[in-house]
């Protein structure tokens, strides 16, 4: 795997790892000047992309056009989390658009185990994404075969939700698996993110905080990711 994220993971859990990385997700973007808003969020850490079906989540997003176009017009890394069903057909698609991280749902179901892999040999990160009610204690298994993992803090399909504080055991149990076990993956936390939360949440382990209507919702992207940022970072002094 090569590119900016992979290079990243290599120094999680390392005092050379400047944590939280910003991921703006675009699907709280204007949509009508697409173009600028990528220009806005440049000095974010890397673009999230929800892709939604209407079928695994109750909402349409957009498809494989979208991603191509935020391909061509951002130097940042591609985080494309498939909210989707049989996640599995379109990987390599995907990767072809220079996704270098691609996560899939536990709760898609199927064969994940072959689906991570799949996603490591089209040359991109594999992340596994975890609804509010899903434990940790049912992705243990899978756990050696990711690089990223994805704790939904919001129901997913809707941007604007408010943040579940419930999750924050399953973030804290996700660090301490990574740390006992000598694992490597990223922790990042999608749902109802801002600068009252992001201290605790970085604080119980995250390391990508995503986050939408916090960043695209205000005149100053760049200030606002880095509110977040130092907000993250408040915790950790």
């Amino acid at each position: 795997m090569v590119g900016k994220l992979a290079s990243q993971l290599n120094k999680v859990g390392q005092k050379g790892f400047d944590k939280p990385l910003i991921a703006p997700s675009l699907l709280s973007a204007d949509f009508i000047d697409l173009k600028n808003e990528l220009v806005r969020v440049k000095d974010g850490d890397l673009i999230h992309l929800d892709i939604m079906d209407g079928s695994f989540v109750p909402n349409i997003s957009f498809g494989f056009p979208v991603v191509a176009a935020v391909s061509k017009n951002t130097d940042l890394p591609l985080d494309v989390h498939l909210m989707i069903d049989r996640p599995e057909r379109y990987i390599y698609e995907f990767a072809k658009l220079k996704a270098q991280a691609i996560t899939v749902h536990f709760e898609a179901g199927g064969h994940l185990h072959r689906t991570l892999v799949a996603i490591r040999e089209a040359g991109a990160l594999a992340g596994l994404a975890l609804n509010p009610g899903t434990s940790f204690e049912s992705v243990v298994a899978l756990l050696p075969y990711v690089d990223l993992v994805l704790v939904m803090s919001v129901d997913p399909g809707f941007g604007g939700q408010s943040f579940i504080p419930e999750v924050l055991p399953k973030i804290r149990m996700l660090d301490k698996y990574r740390t006992t076990q000598s694992k490597r993956f990223f922790i990042s936390v999608d749902g109802g993110i801002n600068e009252k939360n992001a201290g605790v949440v970085v604080q119980a382990g995250a390391d990508i905080l995503v986050a939408g209507s916090a960043v695209f919702g205000t005149s100053d992207a760049s200030l606002a990711m880095l509110k977040l940022k130092e907000a993250g970072k408040s915790r950790l002094l």
